[in-house]
C-alpha cells in the first residue's frame, strides 16, 4: 500500500515537473505578466491572453455546479428514501449507464439538439448556457451515485434513532442524514467539479468557440480545455509552450480546489445550544 501511495504520488509530481518543463520556455520568453495583459489571444502577433477563457472555464463550471449539485443529491435522496425498491434499482442503473456515456456523444447531442433549440430562443445557439447544460447533465451522474454510496452507508442506528425520537421524513433527511453524509456529498460535489473543469470535447462542440469574456449566458465562449485541444495539432515554439502554461493554470486550479475542500472538511462548525 506504501509503494502504490508513493506511485500515485510520483506520477502526480511527474506530470507537474512535465508541464513546468514544457512551460518554461513561454514563462521565460514571455513572462506570467503577458497572459494577463496582452490585448487578446492571438498567437500570430504573440497575444498571448488567457483572460477571456479563464472566465468562460470558470463560468461554465461554476454555472454547472450550481445546477447539478441540488439536483444530483436530490436524485440520490428521492431514490434512497422515496422511490419504490424496483424503480429506485432501475433509476440507479439508468444513471449509471449515463455516468459511462462519452463525453463526444453528449457533446454531439448537444450540437444537434440543444444548441438549434437554443439558437431559435436567442441566435446563434452555441453559447455559454449551451455549455452549462451539457456539462450538467454530464456531472449529475458522477455527483448522484457518490451521495447515493454516503447515503447507503450511514449506520442503521442512526435511522433508528431518529425514527424512535419521532423524526418525520423530511426531518430525518435534514437533521441526520445532510449532517451524516456532508463530506460524502461534498466529494461528489468536488469530484463533477473536477470532470467539469478537465472536460474538452463536450464544450469545445457546442460553446463556438470564440474567445471573448462572457457578459450573458448566450454568448458564445472558448475554454482553457478547448484552445488547447484546437491549437495544439499546429502550435510551435511559444505559441506551443503558451498552451503549456494554460494546462499548468488548470492544474493549479484544481490543487487550490482541493485544498480548499480539504480546508473546509477539516473545519469544525460550532452550533449554539438553544
Amino acid at each position: 500500500m506504501r509503494l502504490l501511495a508513493l506511485m500515485a504520488g510520483g506520477l502526480l509530481l511527474l506530470v507537474v515537473s512535465f508541464l513546468i518543463h514544457e512551460s518554461w520556455p513561454a514563462l521565460q520568453n514571455i513572462g506570467l505578466a503577458r497572459f494577463f495583459h496582452d490585448p487578446d489571444w492571438y498567437p500570430i502577433d504573440e497575444s498571448y491572453r488567457l483572460t477571456a477563457m479563464i472566465w468562460g472555464t470558470l463560468s461554465a463550471t461554476t454555472g454547472a455546479i450550481l445546477l447539478s449539485a441540488p439536483l444530483g443529491i436530490l436524485s440520490a435522496i428521492f431514490c434512497h428514501f422515496y422511490a419504490p425498491p424496483l424503480l429506485s434499482r432501475w433509476y440507479r442503473r439508468m444513471v449509471e449507464l449515463l455516468a459511462g456515456i462519452p463525453s463526444v456523444v453528449f457533446g454531439f447531442w448537444g450540437l444537434v439538439v440543444l444548441v438549434p433549440i437554443i439558437g431559435r430562443w436567442h441566435p446563434p445557439g452555441t453559447s455559454l448556457l449551451a455549455g452549462i447544460l451539457i456539462l450538467t447533465l454530464m456531472i449529475i451522474p458522477t455527483i448522484m451515485l457518490v451521495a447515493h454510496a454516503s447515503i447507503a452507508h450511514i449506520p442503521i442506528a442512526y435511522i433508528h434513532s431518529a425514527s424512535a425520537l419521532g423524526f418525520s421524513r423530511g426531518s430525518l433527511i435534514w437533521h441526520v442524514v445532510l449532517p451524516t453524509t456532508k463530506v460524502g456529498l461534498f466529494t461528489g460535489i468536488l469530484l463533477g467539479l473536477a470532470r467539469a473543469l478537465g472536460e474538452t470535447m463536450a464544450v469545445l462542440m457546442v460553446c463556438g468557440n470564440v474567445v471573448q469574456t462572457p457578459s450573458h449566458l448566450f454568448d458564445p465562449i472558448r475554454t482553457l480545455t478547448a484552445n488547447i485541444a484546437l491549437e495544439m495539432s499546429y502550435a510551435l515554439a511559444d505559441h506551443r509552450a503558451a498552451l503549456f502554461v494554460s494546462g499548468l493554470f488548470l492544474m493549479g486550479l484544481v490543487v487550490l480546489i482541493v485544498s480548499l475542500a480539504e480546508g473546509l472538511r477539516h473545519r469544525k462548525i460550532y452550533v449554539p445550544a438553544k
